[in-house]
């Protein structure tokens, strides 16, 4: 059984909880895509975390943990990560890495923020951790993979065909110093050496445990519409966060995949540039902010403030039907327990005209929320353990949501803690 969680919207949808309390049931938990350029926040009996690399299971001592082909690896990030946790009083975790992933370069990260500095105004809002430049080399075939790490010679040979073009753009046109590629390939060798032992082929793992009737389940990172093919490009990642990307991330068979859970939390919020139609500006959208979460709405990797919204029905039902759902987890209601009257955007005006499917980003720049206002249920649901004594309201604005959103609505949850959780 190969379960799936992905984000509905542009990440930050609450994955990492959803993640978290979905790993006590699975045997494998695979990260598929992205790096540490988005964090999943995770509150357990070990207190509050934020992770970027390492998969949601790690706080379960039964899950094997998979960094899957399909990561941008950094290694130094993630032996800080699994320090941290173990520094905290966790459990060292069962990690294993594919020794096909690609290795996240230090030159990856500088060129990420100079180029960033050098487009100013019309910056993409990178979250200058390497991703773009990462997956510009691998696709250009000119990464370097887990594996090359441990043939000094081979890796000599791939970092000075890379580095020719590399240094001729830092010393021309970012005016930076060349990269040393010999002291390179000595912090590489260091490197490779600390994570040797976690290091084998985890597509014949993966392939192993579902023959054996294993539960893996894929972790993805940000959310649909920031799918470079499918999102608000350019505004977007550099990798898939689409399901069906999980089955060459993780190198799982789409004839395997079951269950395809969609996040996406009970009004809108998103980190990063791009156009965002229900965005709320003002004091009605600081107090949502403040709001939002365990400790308001701010990235957990950037730390910066998110746009904040309304429930977007519209780019929402899109996020659902290209992730091809087969059901959603609600995150956040209980944020929305201050208002009177709560606002669901469930339909855009553009030049004029109403219309009700996600269009691409040029005419979506040009795009007015149309809202449908639902009654409040003006009280504090935490601390409600069955979906059944929630208030009517509350209830028919569930239903109403997985109305527009057109895939059930399975969980919901009334608060940031792992068994802050409710079942439909």
């Amino acid at each position: 059984m190969i379960r799936t969680i992905v984000g509905a919207n542009w990440g930050d949808e609450g994955k990492g909880k959803v993640t978290d309390l979905l790993a006590a049931s699975s045997d494998v938990v695979v990260r598929f895509q992205g790096g540490a350029n988005a964090g999943h926040t995770i509150i357990n009996e070990y207190g509050k975390f934020a992770l970027h690399l390492l998969p949601s299971g790690v706080f379960h001592q039964n899950v094997v943990n998979v960094i899957g082909p399909g990561v941008a690896l950094n290694i130094e990030a993630l032996l800080s990560e699994l320090e941290s946790l173990t520094a905290r009083g966790v459990p060292k975790p069962q990690l294993v890495i594919s020794d096909r992933c690609q290795v996240m370069m230090p030159y990856h990260i500088d060129f990420d923020k100079f180029e960033e500095e050098r487009l100013g105004k019309s910056a993409f809002g990178s979250t200058k951790s390497g991703i773009a430049p990462f997956y510009s080399d691998k696709f250009a075939k000119v990464g370097i993979q887990v594996c090359q790490l441990y043939d000094r010679e081979l890796l000599r040979q791939r970092l000075e065909i890379a580095l020719v073009k590399k240094n001729c753009l830092l010393e021309h046109l970012y005016h930076k110093p060349p990269v040393d590629i010999d002291g390179l390939i000595a912090h590489l060798t260091d490197l490779a050496e600390k994570i040797r032992p976690m290091v084998c082929d985890t597509t014949m793992l993966l392939h192993r445990a579902n023959r054996e009737g294993k539960t893996i389940l894929l972790e993805g990172q940000l959310g649909s519409l920031r799918d470079p093919d499918h999102g608000i490009y350019p505004y977007t990642t550099s990798s898939s966060p689409l399901a069906g990307f999980g089955c060459v991330g993780a190198g799982v068979s789409p004839r395997d995949m079951t269950d395809i859970v969609c996040v996406t939390k009970a009004y809108s919020s998103a980190v990063g540039a791009g156009p965002f139609v229900v965005r709320l500006d003002g004091p009605e959208g600081d107090e949502l902010r403040r709001r939002g979460g365990d400790a308001g709405e701010f990235g957990a990797t950037t730390g910066r403030a998110r746009d904040v919204g309304w429930f977007d029905a519209v780019a929402t039902r899109y996020g659902v039907m290209v992730q091809g759902a087969t059901e959603i987890v609600l995150t956040n209601l209980d944020v929305l327990g201050y208002l009177d009257e709560i606002p669901v955007c469930v339909a855009y005006e553009l030049d004029g005209e109403r219309i009700t499917d996600f269009p691409a980003t040029p005419l979506l720049s040009r795009c007015k929320p149309v809202y449908t206002k639902l009654p409040g249920w003006k009280c504090d649901i935490r601390g409600v353990r069955s979906f059944d004594e929630l208030p009517d309201a509350c209830k028919a604005y569930v239903a109403f949501i997985e109305e527009q959103c057109g895939a059930p609505i399975r969980i919901v949850s009334n608060g940031p803690k792992r068994d802050e959780v409710l079942y439909r």
